[in-house]
């Protein structure tokens, strides 16, 4: 009797949590920094991935999904809010700006409508008063959260996120840390050897490259297998066929050239969704086995959460609904943006049909292998700036330490390394043009904040937003500053001039962009303006005075830009004293910054971009201390 009992109790919470409930249950799975060319449902016969395989052989596999970004917590900043990271101005990595208080972390409006939301574990949203901004979107949000915490046959929306393939697992932690929290938690039989695989064409392949490179499949491989866990867990809660899942990797894969560069390789993602036998009429691509190659990207994904679960979209998320009766049409095009990571800055802006990807460099001075703490420090980095040394690369290897052209156009069907710029040949000009005049309307039309420096962001977010800075045309007249900032990169005699006249700008952003389109100029094109850059040393706004004083240290050797640099460093603006920092990476004189560079690593109150910098800085001096210490202000 007691045995019926217990069996009719059983049955009774399988029909509460499952039969009873009419809206689906909603589990994302997110493994980091993973590109679809090191996954084997892409293609990649070498990977040995069988539970996202047979997700995407069941479910419904994108090739043409991309992260709006190319580092983590921009990349999430765009995740959880819906909207795009160069509106809100959270492209810099990990950075602390505010956005408005209606734009809301989106389960927030899933708990409107009954959902139990949780999230374990990372956050990492890249935004102000994180902690609150968090509480409001989450249920839980901590190691342990998860569906099981919810009441009896209440929906769930819940998010897991992988570590496991995380750059620190293929490349920046010691070789002997990997061995023992990767290669030695997967069972020996299904490891991937050095010698299995194919290396990526911009790396030398040598037995010590291959060492370190087998970490990337490996670290994917137990993410792989941490996933099956979690999964089974979810069957045997008797849960899967009422929830949809979501598949995706936060951004490009976390190696040298991949993650933080905008490229197809920063950007693409693997991404697949599944959907039970019930849920199934809600695809519109079909089901069990179908590839797409429809555009998506990030911004997509809030919106189209709160479609299937019949909440309200906010006006400020713009992305697309991809499911249900209401679902957007498909886009021919998406922008997509890379801008500061770690200590490294950039501004990238790419425009992809899924064919090809155009990317137009503002930066290109800074080379694609930028001189970021948390990429030097890999065994891999090493291994490669040696070679460079030795002279041992071939013409692309080497061309990751050189700087950029202010273009790329890449066939990202045909050349999925990513190994022919298409930029210079006839072949492709209409669909250069194409792109270029549809990445100029873009950045207009969106009114990209990221063409302030972060300092002006920074600035901003102490009584304000970025966001709505952006809207007033008085301070932000975007055509304006777009003008002069669409040259830079662009070397040429009559570039260079154009950019000394618009140092006389009354803009100051003009005038910004002005001078950091002189950093990407040949000595030869600067040498007549020297009076010029002398001069805008003087200017009142610091980002011009820094870009100044540093082109004319490089390339006059003057003493007062020498002076200016030094206590540039030493800012109490973190922005300021990074900018100034980064500017000395890329000095083949250094040496003059030696004792500054020691003291500002050591000052109270630096922040960890600033010290990274540092840190970057006295590995290539080879003074100071080896390994890196984040000291916290002690105010």
């Amino acid at each position: 009797m007691i045995i019926k009992k217990l069996l009719f109790v059983s049955w009774m919470l399988y029909m509460v949590n499952v039969i009873g409930q009419q809206k689906p249950n909603i589990l994302w799975v997110t493994m980091e920094d993973t590109s679809p060319q090191f996954i084997g449902c892409y293609g990649n016969k070498d990977a040995r991935t069988p539970v996202i395989d047979k997700l995407a052989e069941e479910g419904v596999m994108f090739t043409n999904a991309f992260s709006t970004g190319t580092v983590c917590s921009p990349s999430r900043s765009t995740l959880i809010t819906g909207v795009h990271t160069f509106k809100m101005g959270t492209g810099h990595h990990r950075s602390n700006y505010a956005i408005p208080k209606y734009i809301k972390g989106f389960p927030y409006y899933l708990r409107q409508q009954g959902y139990y939301v949780s999230n374990n574990v990372k956050t990492d949203y890249n935004i102000a008063n994180m902690r609150e901004f968090t509480k409001e979107a989450w249920n839980e949000s901590s190691n342990t959260a998860g569906w099981w915490n919810r009441k009896p046959g209440q929906p769930f929306f819940s998010v897991f996120n992988f570590t496991e393939s995380h750059q620190s697992r293929t490349m920046s932690q010691p070789y002997k840390w990997y061995l023992e929290n990767v290669l030695e938690q997967i069972p020996e039989k299904e490891r991937i050897a050095e010698d299995a695989f194919e290396m990526p064409p911009f790396y030398k392949d040598t037995p010590e490259m291959r060492k370190h490179f087998a970490r990337v499949y490996n670290s994917i491989k137990l993410t792989d297998i941490r996933i099956g866990e979690l999964l089974d867990r979810l069957e045997k809660d008797n849960l899967k066929e009422n929830t949809i899942i979501f598949f995706y990797a936060d951004h490009g894969e976390g190696i040298p050239r991949g993650k933080t560069n905008g490229i197809n390789l920063g950007y693409r993602a693997p991404f697949v969704i599944w959907f039970p036998e019930k849920y199934k009429h809600l695809s519109p691509w079909g089901t069990s086995g179908t590839v797409t190659s429809e555009l998506i990207d990030f911004k997509d994904l809030a919106p189209t959460i709160l479609e299937l679960v019949g909440a309200k979209i906010p006006e400020y998320m713009v992305g697309r609904k991809l499911l249900g009766k209401n679902r957007s049409k498909p886009v021919d095009y998406i922008e997509l943006s890379a801008d500061r990571a770690d200590n490294g800055p950039d501004l990238v802006r790419s425009i992809t049909d899924g064919r090809f990807m155009y990317s137009r460099n503002f930066m290109p001075y800074i080379p694609q292998m930028r001189s970021i703490r948390y990429v030097e420090i890999g065994d891999i980095t090493k291994e490669m700036r040696s070679d460079v040394k030795k002279g041992t690369l071939n013409k692309l290897q080497k061309s990751l330490f050189e700087e950029r052209p202010a273009e790329y156009l890449y066939d990202i069907k045909n050349d999925i390394w990513e190994t022919k710029n298409l930029i210079s040949n006839p072949l492709y000009k209409n669909v250069l043009n194409k792109m270029r005049k549809r990445l100029d309307k873009q950045i207009i039309e969106t009114r990209d904040v990221h063409f302030l420096p972060e300092y002006e962001i920074g600035l901003i977010s102490q009584t304000g937003t970025a966001y709505e800075f952006r809207l007033d045309n008085n301070r932000f007249p975007i055509k304006q500053i777009y003008r002069a900032a669409s040259l830079s990169g662009k070397r040429s005699k009559k570039v260079t001039k154009k950019q000394i006249c618009l140092l006389e700008d009354s803009n100051k952003f003009v005038r910004y962009w002005a001078i950091l389109g002189l950093r990407s100029q040949s000595s030869e094109l600067i040498e007549p303006y020297k009076k010029d850059i002398i001069l805008a040393m003087k200017d009142t706004y610091l980002p011009v005075a820094v870009m100044a004083s540093a082109i004319a240290y490089r390339e006059f050797g003057d003493y007062e830009a020498l002076e200016k640099l030094k206590a540039f460093c030493s800012s109490k603006n973190m922005e300021i004293a990074l900018m100034a920092i980064n500017q000395l990476l890329y000095f083949k004189n250094k040496q003059p910054f030696n004792d500054t560079i020691l003291g500002v690593y050591d000052m109270d109150g630096r922040d960890y971009k600033v010290r990274a910098a540092c840190h970057v800085f006295m590995r290539m001096q080879k003074i100071g201390a080896e390994n890196f210490t984040y000291k916290r202000s002690s105010d």
